[in-house]
């Protein structure tokens, strides 16, 4: 059965890293009054490459649900067809158009919310965006109710850090957003956090068990509470490469965490 297909038009587009190519898009989905979508789900774009044969790629959405909008960030990758198809689009009054269907995916926050470590490197951010725009929206009520909500942002450079001044905004708005950049080769000048993401999730771990007097290590869940009726009081949502997603679920497994705690998309 053949996917409904939208008309996005492109409204805004931003280059928000020079060094990394990585580019902000702002789409107005046409002929709808609102495109509703769960944060952390993705839309998968559709064109036709120079041999004409239709390419479908899926990104990401990097923005909560508001009327017809989405947002996409994606990296300009080397004789990549979609990525520079997009990176291409003329940014004009009224903008050139794709072709989309979804929304789609699963990664979306669990019901209800608990303290919540978000980790992320490069475009796997961009649901981590939404998220949090989600969570804590700048002119609405906060949804959050008050739960600890980390964003472990792993990148290698500074200048890879897409997003940086909005999140670092944020942690200083709402008192339970910690927002932890990481960098594995970093120059002598940073003086944030350095290393990879599965040191500092250690960390928060840690210093949670700690706080709330829990073992650091958690005990099996009862085996005869169905899966489907199984409640934690926190999760880790992960976005990106395979190598970073693998190393942060075996890290949390051996920490005793259920495999319904650790919600994951790869990108490859």
């Amino acid at each position: 059965m053949a996917r409904e297909l939208y008309t996005a038009r492109l409204a805004h587009k931003e280059c928000i890293s020079e060094v990394a190519q990585c580019y902000h898009f702002l789409f107005h989905v046409e002929g709808v009054e609102s495109f509703p979508y769960q944060p952390g789900q993705f839309v998968s774009a559709v064109a036709k490459d120079e041999n004409d044969k239709q390419q479908t790629r899926a990104y990401s959405i990097a923005s909560a649900s508001v009327a017809n909008r989405f947002e996409l960030c994606v990296n300009r990758v080397e004789n990549g067809f979609f990525s520079n198809h997009l990176a291409d689009l003329p940014d004009l009054p009224v903008g050139a158009t794709i072709q989309m269907h979804g929304p789609h995916g699963h990664f979306v926050l669990q019901n209800p919310i608990t303290d919540s470590i978000l980790v992320a490197t490069g475009t796997g951010v961009a649901p981590m965006r939404a998220y949090l725009q989600w969570l804590f929206p700048a002119d609405g009520p906060d949804r959050s109710d008050g739960k600890d909500i980390w964003l472990v942002y792993g990148t290698r450079h500074e200048t890879d850090i897409y997003y940086k001044d909005e999140f670092e905004a944020l942690d200083r708005r709402v008192p339970n957003f910690h927002y932890l950049p990481t960098l594995s080769r970093a120059l002598d000048t940073w003086t944030g956090l350095r290393g990879h993401v599965q040191v500092h999730i250690t960390k928060i771990i840690q210093d949670r068990t700690a706080r709330l007097g829990q073992p650091l290590i958690s005990p099996p869940v009862d085996p005869s509470v169905p899966p489907a009726d199984l409640q934690f009081d926190i999760y880790c949502y992960i976005c990106g490469l395979n190598f970073m997603v693998s190393g942060v679920r075996d890290l949390l497994t051996g920490f005793g965490w259920h495999k319904k705690q650790i919600v994951f998309e790869r990108y490859d």
